[in-house]
């Protein structure tokens, strides 16, 4: 089973930054892992879980709402994906989540394994 924990939300000012991480643990055995590809997502008050960002063995990919403001990476062992926001605007307040799956999605349902959440508040 894979355990994923996130870290590094908070609360920040128009325009500010800030940096999620995303910690994977218990990958399971075998040639295909179940963290090959990672994601991040984000659930504002009364609105659906939307894509944020991916990355996997072919690359990074982003909702237009966040290109060029926001930067998924991950470490070479590939347990731990960062999320580095910024120039951050009200509108990206919510709780961003980490997902993990053998392949790249942009559903949210097609994700195997989820973290807890954290909450990112963005002042005007």
């Amino acid at each position: 089973q894979v355990r994923l924990v996130e870290s590094g939300g908070g609360l920040v000012q128009a325009g500010g930054s800030l940096r999620l991480s995303c910690a994977a643990s218990g990958r399971s055995s075998g040639r295909t892992t179940s963290t090959s590809a990672m994601g991040w997502f984000r659930q504002a008050p009364g609105k659906e879980r939307e894509f944020v960002a991916g990355v996997n063995w072919s690359g990074t990919t982003y909702a237009d709402s966040v290109k060029g403001r926001f930067t998924i990476s991950r470490d070479n062992a590939k347990t731990t994906a960062y999320l580095q926001m910024n120039s951050l605007k009200p509108e990206d307040t919510a709780i961003y989540y980490c997902a993990a799956s053998q392949l790249f999605y942009r559903e949210a349902s097609r994700y195997d394994y989820w973290g807890q959440g954290t909450q990112v508040t963005v002042s005007s």
